[in-house]
Formats: C-alpha cells, sequence, structure tokens
C-alpha cells in the first residue's frame, strides 16, 4: 500500500480495497471517505461486505488490493499507529465474564499501560458514564446483554480512541438496550470521536448516522445521507392489496420493474409515487380502471427499507410490505 498523505478532514479514506477468500472476492473495489467527527453508517444484505471492511480497517485483515487509511495512517505500512488510535466492538462481546465490570476496565486500562492509580480513575469514569456504576463490583456473568455491550464499548475507550468501529453492535439487544447504546454514539461524536457503524437495523442507521454507504456484492452502491437515498428511491411510497391472486397478478404485469416489494400471501404489492394526489390517482385508475381489482391502497414516505430493497439484491417479495 502507498503512504500517501490523507486530506486534513479524513478519519477515514479507502480507494479501490478489494479482498477474496480463496475463489469468492467478497470486496470489489470499495472507495468510502469518512470526516472526523461524523457517525457513517455500512448497510447491506449478509455477504455484502460490511465486517470484512471494518475488520481491514481495524487491521485484523490484510486487504489483497487499493488503499486504506485511518486517521492518516495507512492500515499495512502503519498498523501499529492505526490500532493506537481505534477501538472496535465486534458483534459479540468480548469482556471476562468471571470478572467484575471493574476489573475488566482497569485490566484493559492495564494493558493501555495505564499506571495503576490512573486505571482506577478511569474505569470510575467509564463505570459512570455507562451507567453501569451500581453494578460496578457484579461478575459480567450476571450482567445483562445490553450491560455487556455498554462494558465491551467502554473497555474500548480507556484511552480515548479517534475512531471507534460498531460492528452490529445492537443485534440482539432489547429496545430499552438499544435506546441506550443510541445515546451512547451520540455522546461519542458531540465530543469529536468519529464513529463507522454497521448495521442490520435500517431505523438505526437513520437515526444516527450522519451519512450510510450501501454495499451489495462486494460494491458500493449508493451513498449518501438517509434523505438523499430515499429520495433517490421515491418520495413516497403506495402500496395496494388486490382483491383476488388475478388481480393481483395482473397488477405485478401492469407495473413490472416498478414493483419495489410484493407480498404473494397479502396479495399486496407496492410501488413508488411522488406522494402527490395527481399521481396516487393515476396508478389506481392504470391499476384498477374498473374500480374492482384494488381492496384497499395506502401511502406513506419512502424509508430505508425501501431503499436497501430497491438498491440491493435483496428480493422484493416481503413479508412487511
Amino acid at each position: 500500500m502507498h503512504d500517501e498523505p490523507a486530506t486534513e478532514t479524513a478519519a477515514i479514506e479507502t480507494a479501490g480495497l478489494s479482498k477474496s477468500y480463496g475463489r469468492v472476492t467478497v470486496l470489489k473495489g470499495i472507495d468510502l471517505r469518512v470526516a472526523r467527527g461524523e457517525v457513517f453508517a455500512l448497510l447491506g444484505p449478509n455477504g455484502a461486505g460490511k465486517t470484512t471492511t471494518v475488520r481491514i480497517l481495524a487491521t485484523l485483515t490484510r486487504p489483497d488490493g487499493g488503499t486504506a487509511r485511518v486517521a492518516g495512517h495507512d492500515v499495512v505500512a502503519d498498523a501499529r499507529r492505526v490500532r493506537r488510535v481505534i477501538s472496535l466492538t465486534g458483534q459479540y462481546a468480548a469482556v471476562d465474564e468471571n470478572q467484575t465490570g471493574a476489573e475488566n476496565l482497569r485490566m484493559m486500562a492495564r494493558l493501555r499501560r495505564l499506571s495503576r492509580p490512573q486505571a482506577r480513575r478511569r474505569a470510575a469514569e467509564l463505570l459512570e458514564r455507562f451507567d453501569l456504576a451500581d453494578a460496578a463490583g457484579r461478575r459480567v456473568a450476571t450482567y445483562s446483554g445490553g450491560m455487556r455491550r455498554r462494558l465491551d464499548l467502554a473497555c474500548g475507550l480507556v484511552t480515548d480512541p479517534e475512531v471507534v468501529f460498531l460492528d452490529e453492535p445492537t443485534t440482539g439487544l432489547d429496545p430499552r438496550s438499544r435506546q441506550a447504546m443510541w445515546r451512547v454514539v451520540g455522546e461519542l461524536t458531540a465530543t469529536g470521536v468519529t464513529v463507522l457503524l454497521t448495521t442490520q437495523y435500517l431505523e438505526e442507521a437513520d437515526r444516527l448516522a450522519d451519512r450510510i454507504a450501501l454495499l451489495d456484492g462486494g460494491r458500493v452502491v449508493a451513498e449518501g445521507t438517509a434523505a438523499e437515498l430515499k429520495d433517490r428511491v421515491a418520495a413516497a411510497q403506495l402500496t395496494m392489496v388486490l382483491t383476488s391472486t388475478d388481480a393481483f397478478e395482473a397488477a405485478l404485469h401492469a407495473l413490472g420493474d416498478r414493483v419495489t416489494q410484493l407480498d404473494s400471501a397479502r396479495r399486496s404489492v407496492a410501488v413508488a409515487t411522488d406522494g402527490s394526489a395527481a399521481h396516487v390517482r393515476s396508478l389506481l385508475d392504470e391499476i384498477d380502471p374498473g374500480r374492482t381489482a384494488v381492496e384497499s391502497f395506502a401511502v406513506r414516505e419512502a424509508t430505508l427499507d425501501d431503499v436497501f430493497l430497491t438498491l440491493t439484491g435483496t428480493t422484493k417479495e416481503t413479508a412487511g410490505v
């Protein structure tokens, strides 16, 4: 990799990043640029390359081609420097269940070469910050999933990293624990930390991310703010429930590749619309000129789910329409 100077405002930069495992190509030339202090989300179906991208940026996996820099350091040539300025929280909490929360934090601080007094102070600060002070003396084996995730993230922050990688940090958490993690991410960026987030929860990306990159098949297929990505798909979605199987099949034939989502079991089909009464009326007249084929319809604003389903290779058949 070439050690070229990074632009002043970039926390993460990749160009042509590629990676294969045997005959399977996982990344096919990823170009990303994440500004300092930004929350940047990577979205995509399973196998799209999200975790591989994070592992390369965190120096855990060596790329086959392309370049990648984190906080100005090349992830191959300057791997040690990269590790000093990053934190990685994976999909599963990596904490010692036989130790208490406070012991985990003190151990991590000592591994990062803080003195014993410094380690104690830092552990106390993080326990308070992550709402774990009351459980500081309890073994982690007794913690809930959300508490373990917060502790895991706290362990990665003992030395105030510049860049934090969160690889599906709220997977499996209940709504209350997920909200708590969202609050923590907001607090991190308020202090100037850059966060790169991968998630399966589109609501999470919509709420947290300043910008989003959508991966599919090892490539970036779309990038922008949540609002920009939604506008790229459509301002709104018209969902129609048809009165019979024949009417449903006729609607699919009439709409063709304009269909964004469908549910055969419910005889439901969705199509993009600009949201105006004139366009909605035109679509209904096209599908149901005799006013007998459409049982009901609804118009709603486009969501990241629509972006995901429209721009990735995910099938349009879904039970969520």
